[in-house]
């Protein structure tokens, strides 16, 4: 029956395996869409929702930031996409019964596939300290118990106030409002865990943290290297503009430890032939091992350094900064080294940099492979500056482009959710809401975890999300979370963060992108930012799941007026009625929002500023684009050990689980396997459908185990391993973090494996 939740917890840890395969979307990916849609759905419904995905006068999709083009496809969603959609748009309730027949230590039992699939939240519920199951509460008395626990704070720093990169710019920025008016900067939010390395490393070396191409660029571009990014898996709709920028005549080199379905071979489904033939994106694959970007891209710079009138002079002399310096640590570079840290063999380098000299612009695609290191952020300003030797930012058809992958994370740092804001944020926000910012930094996710263990952070409060299974150090994470007084989030679904909890803990059930929002002043519309900087509105078509679910600006705003009362100014209550009122006060504290309401109204939206883009200006402490001169890092494994990076598998949208299935990578019926290249698996004595414990090893010495996994021999690099999160966040030390962006290094993990309790079969 259509809307029916699946019986039973199915078991994750004995897969079926398959060869993988060489490409992606086609017919399959139709079948596989719709069968999901319905089941979710019904059929009339998944028309209904589906056609509206993405589309100007539609809904933004709750997955993935990809842009979309001016002119779309009737069907402009992927896979992945619409796979959110379903789950959000499901006929599937789960009612205050669900929970009096659930206690907490059932559902803490549940695997978060299972707990996702019982479908929307229906009206709030709270967890009473020593009670052992949710109850139905009404929303006066649950923002009556948040304002109890936040106004019963030694300090405002002592509440953590989390954000998902689902939250809408509204939403964003009235929590972002509420939370420093109420007197912290403690925002951390999902970016801390993914981008950040690429904001800290942009904002130094351009003077903005966020990518400097549009879509028609990538269309542009005479080269695109993407690097460290499963477009096929986590970005489905970006294969469309790589087949487009590939039939202009663009060539693709691809850099990643493992072969991607997607970028051999993209059978477009939106077309009849691209559904039957395809394209074959790739036109060179280098296979580097997990963790050596920076050594290719410094020796590359060194190639094209000694190639005479490769340097693009007239740019380096007139625009950047720090090119000696640069340029001395570039020569110094040598291939043994670089063979070494990369894997990878001469002619495959000589190779790339034959189609690099070739190229007059050149794009940069990473996720991430290439942010989630220790060495990161000098990873990615390495990529900054082979991009700055040709002269490829502020040029058509060039530049940087880190892809998001979570719709709407790079607006809601847009709007203020930062643990970290800058002084002229904080400038406006005081001059237009007539109260005084708090000026010392908060805290980002992994020190919120540390305040949270420490007992310096009391109260945790997220705006969607999934917090425990995101974060890194899982038997850590969990323990500092149940030694918070009070837990809330902000939900649609169900997750594992529900099973986690503090002494008290609520649920408070919201709208999501695809339902209508109704409000005192009307039809509302909200916006969202896509990750190349283009803001447009966003509005359901779906009768809300209940009637009793808030939309996320109508929680914020009766949060705020429960804990703040009548000494706030803020108008909140004129916020939760009409959203426009709301736009109007960001469009006078955010640059680039000027005259937001009439813009919006635009079919399409508008792209924000971007200096270096727009006028070839970097906005850093020098005035000029930085080059720099990281000395290159990449682990260092010992003998009888691998690298094992976290990943997602296709049935996934982060911590999402939609399905047991890894279609491209030929995985059917499970999740607990870990992929090794046959080679590695011989050496190491452990055989193709065996089971095994993976034990992280870290420098503190504390051992940190993920059992039960089964083997899977996969053609990933030497020396490498794969296996899903969050099933392995638990192997990723908290402290084991990015140099400068404090991001979990859950790509670089140095395992060792035990044999399993488990048998196999």
């Amino acid at each position: 029956m259509t809307g029916k939740p699946p019986e039973g917890d199915p078991i994750q840890d004995a897969p079926q395996v398959s060869a993988p395969l060489h490409a992606a979307a086609g017919l399959p990916a139709i079948g596989h869409t719709l069968r999901i849609a319905q089941r979710q759905m019904g059929v009339r419904r998944t028309a209904r929702t589906l056609l509206k995905v993405n589309q100007k006068d539609g809904f933004d999709c709750p997955g993935c930031a990809w842009p979309e083009a001016d002119r779309r496809h009737i069907a402009e969603f992927c896979e992945n996409g619409a796979k959110a959609v379903a789950e959000e748009a499901t006929l599937r309730r789960v009612t205050p019964d669900f929970f009096a027949a659930h206690p907490l230590a059932d559902l803490a039992g549940r695997s978060g596939y299972w707990l996702g699939q019982q479908g929307r939240i229906t009206e709030p519920v709270y967890l009473p300290e020593g009670a052992d199951r949710y109850e139905a509460v009404s929303w006066e008395r649950a923002f009556e118990i948040i304002a109890e626990e936040l106004t019963a704070l030694s300090s405002p720093d002592e509440a953590l106030f989390y954000t998902s990169g689902r939250t809408s710019n509204e939403a964003a920025f009235l929590l972002q409002l509420f939370a420093r008016e109420f007197g912290t900067n403690n925002l951390p939010d999902c970016s801390n865990m993914c981008h950040e390395s690429s904001g800290s490393a942009l904002t130094e070396t351009i003077g903005v943290g966020k990518g400097s191409v549009s879509l028609e660029d990538l269309h542009q571009a005479d080269l695109i290297i993407v690097a460290g990014q499963n477009p096929g898996t986590n970005h489905p709709r970006m294969l469309s503009a790589l087949e487009k920028a590939k039939t202009s005549g663009a060539k693709i080199i691809s850099v990643n430890p493992l072969p991607e379905a997607g970028m051999e071979r993209f059978k477009n489904p939106q077309t009849p032939l691209g559904m039957i033939r395809g394209v074959a994106l790739n036109d060179l694959f280098l296979q580097i091992r997990i963790g050596g970007d920076q050594a290719l891209f410094r020796l590359l710079n060194r190639l094209i350094l000694e190639t005479e009138g490769a340097v693009d002079e007239e740019f380096v002399r007139e625009h950047t900064h720090g090119y000696q310096e640069f340029r001395e640590a570039a020569l110094a570079t040598g291939w043994d080294e670089t063979l070494a840290a990369t894997g990878l063999d001469r002619s495959g380098i000589e190779r790339a940099l034959a189609m690099v000299l070739e190229s007059e612009r050149t794009v940069v695609c990473w996720a991430m492979g290439l942010t989630q290191h220790k060495h990161a952020v000098a990873t990615i300003r390495e990529v900054v500056n082979f991009l700055l030797l040709r002269g490829n930012i502020g040029r058509p058809g060039a530049g940087v482009c880190p892809v998001r992958g979570h719709s709407n994370v790079q607006g809601d740092r847009t709007m203020g959710i930062f643990e970290r804001p800058a002084p002229a944020f904080l400038d406006a926000l005081e001059k237009e809401f007539g109260f005084a910012p708090p000026r010392h930094h908060g805290l980002d996710v992994v020190r919120s975890i540390r305040a949270l263990r420490d007992g310096d952070a009391k109260v945790f409060f997220a705006m969607g999300g999934n917090f425990v299974a995101a974060t890194p150090d899982t038997e850590v994470t969990e323990a500092a979370v149940r030694r918070a007084r009070l837990t809330v989030h902000v939900s649609t679904k169900l997750n594992r963060s529900h099973a986690v909890t503090g002494r008290r803990a609520l649920i408070l059930p919201t709208l999501g992108r695809s339902d209508k929002d109704v409000q005192a002043g009307g039809r509302q519309t909200v916006t969202v930012e896509d990750s190349m900087g283009m803001v447009h509105a966003s509005r359901g078509n779906l009768p809300p799941a209940s009637p009793l679910l808030l939309s996320e600006p109508a929680i914020v705003a009766r949060l705020a007026r429960a804990v703040l009362g009548p000494a706030s100014k803020t108008p909140w209550e004129e916020f939760e009625r009409e959203y426009g009122t709301i736009r109007d006060r960001i469009a006078r504290v955010v640059p680039g929002f000027e005259d937001f309401n009439a813009r919006i109204a635009r079919p399409g939206g508008f792209a924000l500023p971007h200096a270096p883009r727009d006028e070839r200006r970097f906005p850093t402490s020098t005035g000029k684009a930085n080059f720099t001169a990281a000395p290159v890092e990449y682990p260092r494994v010992p003998e009888g050990r691998l690298l094992l990076q976290t990943l997602r598998s296709h049935d996934q949208y982060n911590t999402t689980v939609y399905g047991l299935d890894d279609r491209y990578r030929g995985i059917k019926g499970g999740r607990r396997v870990v992929l090794v290249n046959p080679l590695d698996a011989a050496e190491l004595g452990l055989a193709d459908g065996s089971y095994t414990d993976l034990v992280g090893e870290w420098k503190d010495g504390v051992e940190r185990r993920a059992p039960g996994f089964r083997v899977v021999c996969y053609p990933t690099a030497r020396g490498c391993a794969a296996a899903y999160y969050p099933e392995t966040n638990v192997l990723v030390p908290l402290d084991s973090t990015a140099d400068g962006s404090n991001t979990p290094a859950s790509k670089s993990v140095v395992v060792r494996f035990e044999p399993s309790d488990r048998s196999g079969g």
